[in-house]
């Protein structure tokens, strides 16, 4: 018989930190985003309109839910030692971005305990999973299961880990007994509110991802307006600002599972390296990790913006190429096909790269 003990140990002996358990109830936080939504908060992100009525209820993603299992990994690892000289200025990449795809490190676990679900509870048993993949409130979830408490900048914080944490839910018509929720402890705090460079957390728990630097350089398809590329600074790929400032972070457990541990790459993230390296070899960078998500293109517009914020546009200048032909190295133009140079040739990143040079001009 599958137990709510049950679960939780699969959950530890598949390699998850943390595992609780929610009822598949109407619970009234799950209101908030159609409010969040109305109040034109989600900008471009056009797919949670779309998903909203879905998400109104795991319910309605699988009807004959009952209970939800919510599961978490701690993503936390030492942050760098500082720059070298030599590597020039840094840029910035999330903490959860530097290493393996959580997407798919949880999901590939998600999928084993769901096959497990079914082992143990019989072939009728209706499972769903989703790794941060499917039209479900996770975190409404994880804090109903306990795993942790809404923090002001709209994370979850768990007592042991902070809010390094990245979720994965199962969805199943099992009646498992539930957690209990654990209180706000948050208290007066407002760090993560003042330290927001760009004032994106407008009030306690409510966030406006128009201005989030998450959003920008991730969520944001095509040119970021040009009016907040300033506000990106040196970020490439997400932002732990809120996080970084938040007490409940401090001296948390680091986490020693392999797939967690960042790319060297990834964690210096020195600026010109990136910028002079071959579009194959930052493939090669990217692939298996989040920032794979927004591609070349994308990385490259972001490096772009962080060079021209940086003070040392040296990689954007205009340079000879080796064959003494017409084009620029590092710049919106280069010999077309060379595997050895970087290509700059989309619209976007060359209108990123000018900006950046007349800023720094």
């Amino acid at each position: 018989m599958v137990s709510a003990e049950s679960v939780k140990a699969r959950a530890q002996q598949l390699g998850f930190d943390l595992c609780g358990v929610a009822s598949a109830g109407d619970h009234p936080e799950l209101a908030f985003l159609r409010q969040w939504l109305d109040r034109g908060f989600a900008g471009r992100m056009t797919s949670l309109n779309r998903t909203a009525a879905v998400r109104a209820d795991v319910r309605r993603w699988l009807p004959s839910a009952r209970s939800v299992i919510v599961v978490a990994c701690s993503y936390a690892t030492a942050e760098p030692d500082g720059p070298t000289p030599e590597d020039g200025p840094r840029g910035q990449v999330a903490r959860y971005a530097r290493g393996g795809d959580y997407h798919e490190i949880v999901g590939q676990r998600l999928k084993t305990m769901a096959d497990w679900l079914r082992q143990e509870a019989g072939p009728d048993v209706s499972v769903r999973w989703s790794a941060d993949t499917g039209p479900v409130q996770e975190k409404v979830y994880a804090r109903r299961a306990g795993l942790g408490w809404t923090g002001k900048h709209t994370l979850v914080i768990n007592p042991r880990f902070g809010s390094w944490i990245v979720l994965g839910v199962i969805a199943t018509d099992l009646a498992l007994e539930p957690d209990l929720p654990i209180e706000d402890r948050c208290g007066t705090c407002r760090r993560c509110l003042e330290a927001c460079p760009t004032g994106a957390i407008v009030e306690p728990f409510v966030l406006d991802a128009r201005r989030c630097l998450a959003c920008l350089t991730i969520e944001l398809r095509g040119s970021i307006p040009p009016d907040q590329r300033a506000d990106v600074g040196r970020h490439l790929f997400g932002c732990d600002i809120c996080q970084e400032v938040c007490p409940h972070n401090a001296g948390v457990a680091l986490s020693s599972r392999s797939r967690w541990q960042p790319r060297p790459e990834l964690e210096q993230a020195s600026l010109h390296r990136l910028w002079s390296a071959a579009d194959a070899e930052l493939e090669r960078v990217i692939a298996g990790t989040p920032v794979s998500r927004i591609g070349v293109s994308g990385l490259r517009r972001n490096l772009a913006v962080a060079i021209g914020n940086s003070g040392d546009p040296a990689p954007l200048r205009p340079s000879k190429p080796a064959d003494g032909g017409s084009g620029t190295h590092g710049g919106a133009e280069t010999a077309a096909g060379d595997p050895a140079r970087p290509s700059v040739s989309d619209p976007v990143v060359a209108e990123h790269t000018e900006w950046a040079r007349r800023r720094r001009a």
